[in-house]
């Protein structure tokens, strides 16, 4: 096989397909190498090889005309913004790499200069790009939680509803993801460590396909007390398992027999019961209320109450504080205090000339 360093001619229109698959693996590579994982790598091939097909010509002769183009035709297509995003973004990621890496080569080789198809102009924004999400008030969640906490001992199938109560009070107070709250262990709380105790995300979102990305999350905002409520009066009700460390820590009422312990509760029941209870006790809310609004709460409470964003980024599980931003922006203050600040100085001034 022809090194893909070394510049040399080629045949055949074969030695130019051989070529562009070589680009393509020496990419694949390089994800691997970077710890992707193996899914994200065959989807983010499988978008250049559509983008080919597009092309019907080889990679590096694409133009930002022809993006414009194959961007187009996915919106005709019907795909949702989001899908649009994401092979905009795996083409430019593609492109990125082959001009980083082999500009060179392949002008030595083609005698094209490769340009990056997917610029300012064709890129398409996610879905939450310009959307403000505004979560409820205080005094809406405090009415929510107020209410499905006074409602739990009535209810006919107690053990459920303190579950999904449990649960939904975790996104509220430490803003931990659905999908992370699902897969704790009751090994996961550790009271032992730091002043209040921390949870063990083990299962936390991973950036660009990197798999599970861990922290330890500090049992702050009353998640301590709450945690110990639920370990403590709740959780082995749910049966024998209660101090199996392996067992999930919120259950499904299914048991299985096989692995001796609950099954985990899904993501599904959880959504549905936080549902019902806003329909229940905030029904303003009732279309709108789910577990990412109560997490953006959660971290618009924090920073309103004093944390830091570098905390906030930590405490969230973000990669990157442009992340942590987007969920704390809605309560900043800086442009009224800018404003207000401005007034104070054109009133000092007059005040200065009278």
């Amino acid at each position: 096989m022809r090194s893909i360093g070394t510049a040399r001619g080629w045949q055949s229109e074969q030695d130019v397909a051989d070529f562009e698959q070589e680009i393509i693996d020496q990419y694949a590579l390089a994800m691997a190498a970077a710890g992707l994982s193996d899914p994200y790598i065959a989807q983010a091939r499988a978008v250049v090889f559509e983008f080919r097909r597009h092309l019907d010509a080889p990679l590096w002769t694409a133009k930002p005309s022809d993006a414009d183009a194959f961007l187009a035709g996915l919106r005709r297509a019907g795909l949702a913004v989001t899908t649009r995003a994401g092979k905009a973004g795996a083409i430019a990621q593609f492109y990125d790499f082959a001009i980083t890496r082999y500009q060179g080569d392949i002008h030595a080789l083609t005698e094209y200069v490769i340009e990056q198809p997917v610029d300012e102009y064709n890129r398409q924004s996610g879905s939450s790009l310009g959307k403000v999400r505004v979560p409820p008030s205080d005094a809406e969640v405090d009415r929510l939680f107020t209410g499905w906490a006074g409602s739990l001992q009535d209810e006919r199938r107690y053990l459920p509803a303190a579950r999904n109560y449990f649960a939904a009070s975790l996104w509220r107070r430490v803003g931990v993801r659905i999908t992370e709250s699902t897969k704790l262990d009751i090994r996961d709380w550790r009271p032992d460590l730091g002043s209040l105790g921390k949870l063990h995300v083990r299962f936390g979102k991973g950036s660009r396909g990197r798999g599970s990305k861990q922290r330890l999350v500090p049992a702050i905002n009353g998640a301590d007390k709450l945690i110990d409520w639920w370990l403590g009066d709740v959780r082995h009700r749910f049966g024998a398992d209660w101090d199996n460390p392996d067992a999930p820590m919120i259950p499904s009422e299914r048991f299985d027999v096989e692995l001796d312990r609950c099954c985990r509760a899904s993501d599904d029941v959880l959504r549905r019961g936080l549902r019902q209870a806003t329909e229940r006790f905030l029904p303003a809310w009732s279309t709108r209320m789910t577990p990412h609004v109560l997490r953006h709460y959660c971290a618009s409470s924090l920073y309103l109450a004093g944390m830091d964003l570098k905390a906030l980024q930590e405490l969230l599980g973000h990669q990157w504080l442009s992340t942590t931003t987007q969920y704390i922006h809605v309560s900043s203050q800086h442009i009224e205090d800018s404003w207000a600040q401005a007034n104070k100085s054109v009133e000092d001034r007059f005040e200065g000339m009278a």
